[in-house]
């Protein structure tokens, strides 16, 4: 199979071409860099993905809070981490890069908080 893919790695957006059969790459043109060869690799046997979303914030100056994880997840496992941020509520205030759950499913990254949210006045 051939499949055509930019890759996000580093600011180049190198346009790779990769040609691979089931999980394993037979070549891969167009990058740049050594990154760029990981990134095809990874895309074909394991493709990553950051998760981004929001949050319910209790007692806030806003109902919600945007997060994202703090390191990409396998593809395979997007929606189950989506399912966890759509079951979180957090009490404000809320920080810009705190932790709001940790190590989510067990698969080495953070929910955090993108922005601060104030609690609000009584």
């Amino acid at each position: 199979m051939k499949s055509e893919y930019i890759c996000t790695v580093c600011p180049n957006g190198c346009e790779l071409s990769v040609e691979y059969e089931g999980e394993t790459m037979i070549s891969c043109t167009g990058n740049l860099c050594r990154r760029g060869f990981e990134y095809a690799k990874s895309m074909i046997t394991d493709p990553m993905r950051s998760v981004t979303s929001s949050v319910l914030v209790e007692g806030g100056v806003m109902p919600l809070v945007s997060v994202r994880t703090s390191a990409p997840v396998s593809k395979k496992r997007m929606f189950d981490v989506v399912d966890v941020v759509k079951s979180m509520k957090v009490k404000a205030p809320v920080a810009m890069g705190q932790v709001l759950c940790e190590n989510v499913l067990g698969l080495g990254a953070d929910i955090i908080a993108t922005r601060t949210v104030e609690a609000a006045e009584k």
